[in-house]
């Protein structure tokens, strides 16, 4: 069981979410987020006053999945969220040691479904 964690474009939401439709993953957790990487933010003007914004709005996807599902993932999330330019995001990878389904019980593969 692995734990995908993904921090993309907000704008790349519906493509990555199609992508992985496409790819038959179906559950996920989205969050709105505030970061920055490589961008480095930007800086503008407003009534008059500088103000330096060095925190992006990102969103972040949260997907558990079984093993075999774990390339189809990763390519469908690159595929919706990738333009070539810097800040198009990143993919965190981690093993999940326990799942635990809250309604039945299950636990492991079966919980992930």
């Amino acid at each position: 069981m692995k734990l995908i964690t993904a921090y993309i474009k907000p704008e790349k939401l519906s493509p990555v979410k199609k992508a992985l439709f496409d790819a038959k993953v179906f559950k996920m957790s989205v969050t709105n987020a505030l970061g920055c990487g490589e961008q480095h933010g930007y800086k503008e003007s407003y009534r008059g006053v500088g103000i330096e914004v060095d925190l992006l709005k990102k969103v972040r996807l949260e997907i558990a999945i079984n093993e075999e599902y774990l390339e189809a993932t990763i390519a469908a999330i690159i595929a919706g969220a990738k333009t070539g330019e810097v800040g198009d995001g990143k993919i965190f990878v981690t093993d999940l040691s326990e799942c635990i389904r809250i309604r039945t019980g299950d636990r492991g593969k079966e919980a992930i479904g």
